[in-house]
């Protein structure tokens, strides 16, 4: 590509590309992607970026072409892979000189160029450090920033290279440049506390963004530049001064104050410095050992003592919460159980953390954390009043509250609780003991302690249970703070049932559960939507525990399966409309067919809020999930759903439907159940499995589930199954058996195992392709076991019940052999014999010796040869069935069934599935 010539036409192509006309924009796209592969395209690219006359759409849009050029063409050995003489070209362009003047293509220049790093740095641009070096040393501001910003994303770049060589490289980089980067921060630094302090806000911004850049490279440099950090002195220097830095960083935060234009920056720097002893803990914690004590008494200072009143602020508090949290459950400074068998680092750590947390620390730390960072805020209540579903969501681990301050919170106490449980303790039980019986409803700071101080028992559970007789305090204290009805006792009702179910799985004697549910009925009819849902989230803990019993739930199921029915109704969030579906699914799954009189209005319900969801993947999936359980309690009456139903399972697992990426689990799950609780086929049940085929051929991680679905169908109508798909699925199989696992391979083969046993001559004829291969498999005696017990399974069926089909099998494969039929049979009975120790289960045994013992009567000369091997498996499969009756003393075969008889169920088993009473009654007729 002719340059002059070039220029003119990519600029207009770039012009026409930055149209919000498609009619022009496409082809300008398309002529751009044709020339991608050009030579001299990306020189042409680098001189309109670089011309800060043109339109800034245009530049920005150059640089986005020649970033994503470098990731498809740089590499050698890429498909049009550029020139070494253009890539020398373009390096040297990239690094004249550092003037951009619009802050958005600066940064896409830098990442860039940190993109050729990557890949050419140091070996074919060793210059490329040694510019950028000068460039940041230089008195122009712009140029000064420009360097510093490409020295940042360089740094970072190459910093997360993870090869060894690599690795030692950016070692040997930061060994050079360590100094230089510790001088540059330090300078900038200073600038900007001389110019904060002097009121200079304008200046101060622009040193501080500075200061910013300088110590992103220093975080990378110091966490990843070093094999020993400990061993040099310059990098322990830097991070001792990391504290006094910060320390002063915060005070500028008091002088700037919240309206400043300095803040937002001021603040994000000093989380930058809280990343930094963050990282070099996690990647380098017995060099962080000098540094513990500092860092607790630094965070602990401003956290937890009122040095931090007016200074700190959220996410500071977080941050110092996650190294106090890190420094205390790190495993590198706990010693070994045995003390003899610790690292010297390990007991230096512990003897420090031992000596900083003594029993005065300690308390107020714990003291502090339930009466300061557990209360519930303003912003919270006001949330609560006005928002009550995304507070009940939120409060539950909603997503925006990841990196917020209460989770954060809640995770240092129950970390430091259980590492120091024997202090904490006693402090606790204090704050519970002082609380002792109701709270005035007037005094919403003891209500609010209150709330803070259950919130702490109920994370605390499991350590607390040798210290706290929590069916007593629930006889004697909870029930009655569930009884106070003001509105403002809400706070206390709605952490009282969230407390007894933290403690339901630790410690709640089974005799309280009726009392419970009285409880939990009351509540699911309190004023307070907040109660009503966290009520819902105990329910669901309490029938999902060990201990819960069917025949003590059931006085209440219809009370409180309508009460979580109208609360379904009345929420209005997805989120919530999915918490508390979660909770009707398990009460469904728990109560079994003891649901069926009660779940009417819910059948009605969900297809409306099914076509509600249509956007809402997530809350389609919790539909799925209950109407999973749904089928299940209510076995065959679940064809009344049919109508409903079948869609949905239709729509879930159709691969040409985008929502299938979130639905198909859950819908071939319900497939599944809904086959396994079928009385009968139907047309649209059959038609479904048009959907089939498609799975097949993902080949994804529910195949297992989908063979599933196969044999549903042929226990259900392997006759009318087979006759419309059994072409297609043969199909499928050969496809799938030639790229499979042995453990896949038997999965396949069990479907055709199963045909065979239902629909034995049908079976035969409609898999027909697929015995070929199963017979070479016994002839070539298949080496993995269940393979070849499958396959002998397979024989079996063919030869015992279809004899006709089994001997033109045999002529096929002696023809194809090349082979004497007798000869080829003499083959095969010898090989079953021989590796009849394969079949580990007696059905298929007694089936293998049924269908060899077939044979006898044959006056074939090569059979009559086999006789004593056939007699002598078949007496051994007799002994495996044969069983004493204790009444008659005498012995009978355990797999045979007189007759079909409903199972005796207990009080806990599940009754049987239409399918199982299928496979049952066909277990009778072969048998």
């Amino acid at each position: 590509m002719d340059m002059d010539s070039a220029s003119s036409v990519v600029l207009q192509a770039l012009t026409q590309a930055t149209s919000q006309d498609t009619a022009v924009l496409k082809p300008a796209e398309e002529q751009l992607r044709q020339w991608e592969t050009q030579p001299g395209f990306y020189s042409v690219l680098l001189n309109i970026f670089n011309n800060h006359m043109l339109d800034v759409n245009v530049r920005w849009l150059a640089v986005l072409y020649f970033k994503n050029g470098i990731d498809r063409y740089w590499r050698r050995v890429a498909p049009h892979a550029l020139s070494e003489e253009e890539k020398t070209s373009l390096r040297a362009g990239l690094i004249t000189n550092f003037n951009e003047p619009v802050n958005q293509i600066a940064t896409q220049i830098a990442v860039l160029i940190a993109k050729v790093a990557r890949l050419d740095c140091p070996r074919q641009w060793p210059e490329l450090i040694p510019i950028l070096l000068e460039s940041v040393k230089g008195q122009d501001g712009l140029q000064q920033h420009r360097a510093l910003l490409t020295f940042y994303h360089v740094t970072k770049t190459l910093a997360s290279k993870r090869l060894a060589q690599d690795r030692r490289l950016f070692q040997d980089l930061a060994s050079g440049i360590y100094s230089f980067a510790c001088s540059l921060w330090s300078h900038h630094t200073d600038c900007f506390l001389q110019q904060i302090y002097a009121r200079d806000e304008a200046a101060a911004l622009s040193s501080l963004e500075r200061t910013l850049l300088s110590l992103k490279v220093l975080r990378k440099l110091t966490v990843h530049g070093f094999q020993e950090p400990q061993q040099n002195m310059e990098v322990m220097g830097f991070l001792n001064a990391v504290f006094e830095r910060l320390k002063q960083f915060l005070e500028c935060c008091r002088q700037v104050g919240s309206d400043s234009t300095c803040r937002e920056k001021l603040e994000k720097t000093i989380i930058l410095y809280t990343k930094v002893l963050l990282d070099f803990l996690e990647y380098h914690p017995c060099a962080f050992i000098p540094l513990i004590q500092r860092s607790l008494e630094f965070a602990v200072t401003y956290v937890f003592t009122p040095a931090g009143e007016g200074v700190t602020f959220e996410r500071f508090i977080v941050q110092c919460m996650n190294l106090i949290k890190m420094i205390v459950k790190n495993d590198a400074y706990k010693p070994a159980k045995n003390i003899d068998d610790s690292k010297p680092e390990s007991l230096e750590a512990h003897k420090i953390k031992t000596a900083f947390f003594t029993h005065p620390t300690l308390t107020e730390i714990g003291r502090r954390l339930v009466s300061h960072y557990f209360l519930l805020t303003e912003e919270e209540l006001a949330m609560w009043e006005e928002d009550p579903e995304s507070f009940a969501v939120e409060e539950t681990g909603g997503d925006s509250w990841k990196y917020s301050l209460r989770p954060c919170t809640e995770v240092l106490f129950l970390d430091i609780f259980h590492n120091y449980s024997q202090t904490l303790t006693p402090v606790l039980l204090d704050m519970v003991q002082n609380l002792q019986g109701p709270t005035n409803v007037e005094d919403s700071v003891q209500l609010l302690m209150k709330d803070a101080v259950y919130n702490a028992v109920g994370l605390a559970a499991y350590e607390l249970f040798d210290n706290v007789d929590f069916d007593q305090w629930f006889k004697n204290q909870l029930l009655g703070e569930l009884q106070v009805s003001h509105h403002r006792y809400k706070l206390i009702r709605r952490r009282v049932i969230w407390l007894i179910g933290q403690w339901i799985s630790v410690k709640f004697k089974s005799d309280l559960r009726p009392l419970l549910y009285e409880v939990i009925l009351s509540l699911m009819q309190d004023p307070d939507l907040v109660v009503r849902i966290e009520t819902a989230t105990t329910l669901k803990l309490t029938v999902d525990d060990f201990e819960f019993r069917t025949e003590q739930f059931l006085p209440y199921l219809e009370s409180i399966f309508g009460l979580l029915f109208q609360l379904l109704q009345q929420v209005t969030e997805c989120d919530t409309k999915m918490q508390v579906l979660h909770v009707i699914s398990c009460v469904i799954e728990r109560v079994g067919i003891q649901i069926r009189p009660y779940v009417g209005c819910l059948v009605q319900y969900l297809p409306l809020l099914w076509k509600q969801s249509e956007e809402h993947n997530m809350l389609r999936c919790a539909i799925l999930t209950t109407l999973i359980q749904l089928v299940q309690g209510l076995g065959a009456e679940s064809k009344n759903l049919y109508p409903f139903l079948l869609p949905v399972i239709q729509l879930s697992t159709d691969v040409s439907q985008p929502p299938h990426v979130y639905l198909l689990e859950d819908g071939l799950e319900l497939w599944l159940v809904t086959l396994e609780n079928s009385p009968a086929i139907t047309p649209e049940l059959l038609r479904i499995f048009q959907n089939m085929s498609a799975l097949l051929e993902l080949s994804s991680e529910n195949l297992r589930t989908c063979f599933h679905i196969v044999n549903g169908y042929i226990y259900l109508s392997a006759t009318e199954f087979l006759q419309n798909y059994a072409e297609s699925l043969c199909r499928s199989f050969c496809d799938l058996l030639k790229d499979i696992t042995n453990e896949g391979q038997v999965q396949v083969l069990k479907v055709v195992e199963i045909a065979l046993k239902v629909s034995p001559m049908l079976g035969a004829h409609m898999f027909q392709p697929l015995l070929p291969a199963v017979f070479r498999g016994i002839v070539d005696g298949e080496r993995y076991p269940v393979v070849m017990s499958t396959y002998l399974g397979i024989m079996g069926r063919v030869l015992l019940q279809n004899s006709s089909f089994f001997s033109s099998l045999l002529s096929q494969m002696a023809s194809e052999c090349n082979q004497e039929m007798d000869q080829l049979l003499g083959n095969v009975i010898e090989m079953w014999v021989d590796r009849m120790d394969n079949i580990t289960q007696p059905e298929r045994r007694k089936l293998s010796s049924l269908a060899l013992l077939s044979l006898l009567p044959s006056d074939n000369s090569v059979i009559q040869d086999k006789f004593c091997g056939i007699v002598n498996i078949c007496v051994e499969a007799l002994h495996d069935v044969m069983t004493e009756d204790p009444e008659t003393g005498t012995f009978k075969d355990c797999m045979l069934m007189s007759h079909f008889e409903e199972p005796k169920l207990s009080d806990d088993e599940e009754p049987p599935t239409e399918q199982d009473k299928r496979k049952k009654l066909g277990f009778l007729i072969l048998h």
